[in-house]
């Protein structure tokens, strides 16, 4: 049963003046700066830090096929990344002394907001509560030579994947198509493109994947990367400790960490 107080004669919800007063002294604590914390002593964590399920699209840009010497894709090719790789903004990308071929992917990631299966490209984006910018870090050699081709084991290392700053409601975006997407090592551009040139775009993607399994709220969908990865340069570029790598999306923003 509700509990009320009086005050000045009027009787109010005790759970309304407990807000009521926090959001006064948080106020007052601020305008005095005895509540101000330097940005320097905060960290920022993943805005999803435990999903479900973390969903990823391979060769799903067309000019990522193109310098594969790839044909396009017909339907999304799916692999999967472990939760525990998940870390956020400003947390180190630890590459274990096992992993040699360390690359970067920019992604950008859709995050599902309402339970769905078996959905059509029609229904789809009911689903989607936002999206946010993702770093697919990848063992090349453990994805490609040593594990018998399957992807999973060289993609899912603990902190392989970078989630952030935020999540961005989907209707605060222009088109989440026209986006300009780039990863920068040390300052340098390595990949820079646009997400119009998705094969599969959102709607598309999540009713593919709805087929065979139920999406949740929280789950994270990494939509590809587009070219410039490490892995094709002449000769290959693999991130080394202390290499700073930033990831971002025009609209939804930028994801900086460290490799350790």
């Amino acid at each position: 049963m509700p509990r009320y107080q009086a005050i000045r004669g009027h009787f109010w919800r005790q759970e309304k003046v407990r807000c009521s007063l926090l959001a006064v002294s948080s106020f007052r604590a601020v305008a005095s700066g005895k509540g101000v914390i330097k940005r320097e002593e905060v960290k920022i964590k993943a805005p999803i830090q435990n999903p479900e399920k973390i969903i990823c699209l391979g060769m799903n840009y067309v000019d990522h096929c193109l310098e594969q010497n790839q044909p396009i894709p017909e339907a999304p090719i799916l692999f999967f990344k472990l939760p525990s790789a998940v870390i956020g903004q400003g947390e180190d990308i630890v590459c274990p002394d096992i992993v040699k071929e360390l690359d970067y992917e920019v992604e950008m990631a859709i995050i599902i907001g309402k339970i769905g299966h078996k959905l059509k490209e029609s229904e789809a984006m009911d689903h989607v509560f936002g999206y946010t910018v993702a770093h697919d870090v990848s063992a090349r050699d453990w994805q490609l030579h040593k594990n018998n081709g399957q992807w999973g084991l060289g993609k899912s290392f603990d902190t392989f994947c970078p989630l952030g700053p935020s999540i961005v409601h989907k209707n605060s975006l222009s088109d989440p198509h026209k986006l300009g997407i780039r990863c920068r090592l040390n300052g340098e551009t390595m990949q820079n493109s646009n997400t119009e040139k998705m094969v599969f775009k959102t709607a598309s993607a999540i009713s593919y994947i709805s087929q065979f399994m139920t999406l949740k709220p929280g789950d994270v969908i990494l939509t590809g990367t587009p070219p410039g990865v490490g892995l094709f340069k002449k000769p290959p570029l693999f991130l080394k400790k202390g290499d700073v790598v930033d990831v971002e999306i025009d609209e939804i923003g930028c994801l900086s960490n460290t490799v350790r």
